[in-house]
């Protein structure tokens, strides 16, 4: 047995681990631990906060199932072993001409579960990654290996790991893009008072609003033609930027405002007033993706996109009435709606509040509160990310949601993919 913890070190479990190496290796551990009536449970990097990827059996750790195993430049489909890193993804399709049309802003996820988990980013017009499956293999309970059908996908795409192993993943990618970053301090009113502007008026748009002020970090990326000339960031800001002062000098700064709260406020008044404002132009999955070095809970909410300036108005109000003292930004992104079943944009154009709390300090008394603001909106919480729902008071908020669940009792009567948090969460 061994002890896994996941990133944020919310999960901790005692489990057996095994490393297949292809496809077939897989299928015969997975009928091998249902043989021998025990739960199996892929994981990938262990970047979900929940418990989702938890099991007290059989821990499948797919690091040697990784690589591109095909890929068609005319029609832009790429196949996929699970175990992909989108950071070794992103590396691979470069060369091919290839990119995936959105990322989050974290690249250090497999494929399988940056899709089961419902990873997404920012875009008016874009939808999650799971959106960009159109191809998938599923190692069932037996061991036999499910290609999964065409009118089945948005079932599959944000599966939570509960229909089977992700064996391979096809994905429908774009050609290859850059585009065009810039990165400025603005007044939260501002930002709120522009907010369809900036939203529909460009391809990706997010911001972070720093608590116990009206400041905010604004971020605006958009596609620059074909052989535009790059300008990345240079090393050494970059380094500043990314790592130093992101990394480095956030970290200490949690870490004495930890043992004095009160400082918090006056913390993040400075922190948005040093903000520079930057530009740039790089490869769009270097654009995408950030390094994120310092330990965090978070609890992140899909809500009507019309619904942003209400909940957030409401978290300023919580937090000056609780004199509860919030040292990380606020994160806002948006993104389409779309078909795929479990998905927290399903059905509506969505825009998503994330809140974060540093790994020191208590989180819950914040995130729920911030629940009870989002579900009086008829949020949605991210499956990957902390949340206090259950089956009874998400099956409302997804249409399909019964649909999904009567997918799972043919799938997997047994629940060989079962574990606590899928039981709460589905029944």
């Amino acid at each position: 047995m061994a002890t896994w913890t996941n990133w944020s070190g919310t999960v901790t479990a005692q489990v057996d681990v095994a490393t297949p190496t292809s496809v077939g290796e897989l299928q015969e551990i997975v009928s091998k631990a249902a043989a021998d009536g025990r739960h199996v449970k892929a994981i990938g990097a262990g970047h979900s906060f929940t418990a989702i990827g938890q099991t007290d059996g059989v821990q499948l750790r797919p690091d040697e199932l990784s690589g591109v195993l095909r890929a068609d430049r005319e029609t832009g489909r790429v196949t996929v072993l699970a175990g992909t890193r989108l950071h070794e993804l992103n590396d691979a399709l470069w060369p091919l001409g290839l990119a995936l049309a959105n990322l989050g802003d974290i690249d250090v996820q497999t494929i399988a579960g940056a899709i089961s988990t419902g990873t997404h980013g920012t875009g008016a017009k874009l939808g999650g990654i799971a959106t960009q499956v159109c191809g998938m293999q599923l190692v069932q309970a037996d061991g036999t290996l499910l290609d999964v059908d065409p009118e089945l996908l948005p079932a599959t795409a944000i599966g939570l790991g509960a229909l089977g192993v992700i064996a391979t993943v096809t994905l429908q990618c774009v050609p290859a893009f850059a585009l065009a970053a810039s990165e400025a301090p603005a007044g939260l009113d501002e930002v709120l008072e522009d907010l369809d502007l900036n939203i529909d008026g460009n391809d990706h748009f997010e911001f972070y609003w720093f608590p116990h002020t009206r400041r905010a970090l604004t971020k605006r990326n958009n596609r620059v033609l074909p052989q535009t000339v790059l300008r990345p960031i240079g090393r050494m800001r970059r380094y500043v930027d990314d790592e130093f002062l992101s990394n480095t000098i956030f970290d200490r700064i949690n870490r004495v405002t930890t043992r004095r709260p009160g400082f918090i406020p006056r913390a993040n008044a400075i922190a948005a007033r040093a903000l520079s404002a930057r530009d740039y132009i790089d490869r769009s999955y270097r654009v995408f993706a950030s390094p994120r070095r310092v330990v965090f809970r978070e609890m992140e909410y899909a809500v009507p996109r019309e619904a942003v300036p209400q909940v957030l108005a409401d978290i300023e109000s919580w937090l000056a009435r609780s004199g509860e003292q919030i040292g990380f930004p606020v994160e806002v992104r948006f993104a389409a709606a779309d078909e795929v079943w479990l998905s927290t944009a399903y059905g509506r154009a969505s825009g998503y509040v994330a809140v974060h709390q540093y790994h020191r300090r208590d989180h819950e008394r914040y995130f729920r509160a911030v629940e009870d603001i989002a579900k009086a909106v008829d949020g949605r919480p991210h499956w990957g990310k902390l949340h206090y729902r259950d089956a009874a008071s998400l099956a409302a908020g997804y249409p399909r949601f019964g649909d999904f669940v009567a997918l799972r009792d043919k799938l997997d009567p047994q629940r060989v993919f079962g574990n606590d948090y899928l039981a709460r969460v589905l029944g």
